[in-house]
């Protein structure tokens, strides 16, 4: 930042009397936008059922198809044997599996069954064991997320609201897009392959439009999540850590 536009912060800073003057700082253009990273995207799918022929599976495996296909590099989870969480140590390897994936990856794809109007319980628990923060690391956060469901009837929204609301909580960027397959058990062929529908066309819209997302926003993570508040509280223990070294 100038001189000049520094000087003028500050003056606008004289109308702002709650605001911590070295926490605050504009939006810079330059940090939106760094080197591109040259791996491939990564992605970690993530599905809710432990059916033999589980549809929400079969989604999340077409889904990978198109990300594969797009450019990226596909991890899916595969939940069985995840234990309760709480019900086990985080050292658990299923455990371990599922967070170090989370830490691998750059996105994320969530798909669940719609089950009793919610999203399904071996969904929830992938999510619970994924934790908010890790010491100073948060898994998820400024990661992309794309969600998705299928539904045994008329199409629905109440599992993929659901993921919006744990997306935001994990402090995920997720997309605008999203997928709801309803009459999955139809869309489906024997061999475990989606079939051409208007459902197949938007699936394949959310895949490209978390791509678009996650080279758009990966490498600038860290600086999109960099908060006011949180640089405030650095600022107050530092000082405090200061005036205890200087009263030693």
């Amino acid at each position: 930042m100038s001189n000049v536009g520094s000087v003028q912060v500050r003056r606008d800073l004289l109308d702002l009397p709650n605001i911590d003057s070295e926490a605050f700082a504009l939006p810079d253009p330059v940090a939106l936008h760094p080197p591109i990273a040259a791996h491939r995207p990564r992605i970690l799918l993530l599905y809710g059922s432990l059916r033999e022929r589980s549809y929400s599976r079969l989604l999340t495996m077409e889904a990978a198809r198109l990300l594969e296909t797009f450019g990226a590099e596909t991890r899916i989870f595969n939940p069985s044997s995840l234990p309760l969480p709480d019900d086990a140590e985080p050292t658990h390897p299923k455990v371990r599996e599922l967070r170090e994936l989370s830490t691998w990856s750059e996105g994320h794809v969530w798909c669940s069954p719609e089950r009793h109007g919610a999203m399904t319980g071996i969904m929830k628990a992938q999510i619970d064991w994924i934790p908010l923060s890790v010491g100073a690391v948060r898994p998820t956060q400024g990661k992309t997320l794309a969600v998705m469901q299928v539904s045994g009837g008329s199409q629905s929204f109440n599992a993929i609201n659901q993921l919006r609301v744990l997306g935001r909580w994990m402090r995920m960027i997720t997309i605008p897009n999203q997928s709801s397959v309803a009459k999955a058990y139809e869309q489906f062929d024997d061999s475990g392959r989606m079939k051409p529908s208007a459902y197949y066309d938007r699936v394949v819209d959310v895949m490209e439009e978390l791509m678009k997302f996650t080279l758009l926003t990966r490498g600038a993570t860290a600086y999109l999540t960099n908060r006011y508040s949180e640089r405030k509280e650095d600022a107050e223990k530092l000082a405090r850590r200061m005036k205890l070294d200087e009263a030693v």
